[in-house]
């Protein structure tokens, strides 16, 4: 095990424990809530704080890595390493105090995903994964589903925020697929659904216009736990 990927696979179980522990206690709270790009993309003040308490962190701590984060953007590092962040994933779901949002952290090395933790504090489920290592549910191994029929398998799916004004909103996918397999689920939260594939409770998942803050941490989850990602451009 590459003993710079296992530093910072620790520091994110660390952070990921405090960071998470605050969401939960501040999700009753009356939050402040702001609109980003549509009136249904939402940030709320848990998704800042969030944020920077991981900036923070990663700065005192590895001040020579690169960070990607959904709410500060990119800043650049020279160490080659480089962090991607989104501290609430699935915030209208936060902001609703429905339970599927998560913190989704991931490390590239040189380009490449070496670590993965997605961790969802109100459910009280980490997944985490180390290139080359597998993938893991609170410290138990996972293993992605073995049913290879559609008939008999859920699905996982979402909507982009430009769903009501660009064509490309998954609707005329979703009104195919969903004839043809056994169940669909939609939870709010990209970096959970992949989690979900991983651990063998959906058989696959898609979406379009996806974010890297959303997926990186996911895919190298799903790859560790024996699936298969394919990208459509």
């Amino acid at each position: 095990m590459n003993k710079q990927w296992n530093e910072r696979f620790e520091k994110i179980q660390e952070w990921v424990q405090i960071a998470g522990e605050e969401q939960v206690k501040r999700m009753d709270d009356e939050l402040k809530i702001e609109q980003k790009s549509a009136n249904i993309d939402l940030v709320t003040e848990m998704d800042v704080w969030t944020d920077e308490f991981f900036q923070e962190n990663i700065r005192t701590f590895f001040p020579s890595d690169a960070i990607l984060s959904e709410e500060a953007g990119a800043s650049a590092g020279e160490s080659g390493y480089e962090w991607v962040i989104d501290p609430i994933d699935g915030t209208t779901n936060y902001a609703h105090r429905f339970p599927m949002f998560a913190i989704s952290v991931a490390v590239k090395y040189e380009g490449e995903t070496v670590v993965g933790v997605v961790h969802a504090p109100k459910l009280g489920e980490s997944y985490t994964a180390l290139k080359g290592k597998g993938a893991y549910l609170n410290g138990k191994k996972i293993i992605v589903s073995e049913r290879t029929q559609l008939t008999d398998s859920v699905i996982a799916t979402g909507f982009p925020y430009d769903r009501a004004t660009d064509p490309l909103n998954n609707v005329e996918q979703f009104n195919a697929v969903i004839l043809q397999i056994g169940g669909i689920r939609r939870t709010g939260s990209a970096a959970l659904d992949l989690c979900q594939v991983a651990a063998g409770r959906f058989e696959g998942y898609w979406e379009y216009k996806i974010n890297p803050w959303d997926f990186e941490a996911g895919v190298l989850i799903v790859k560790e736990a024996g699936g298969v990602i394919v990208k459509k451009h």
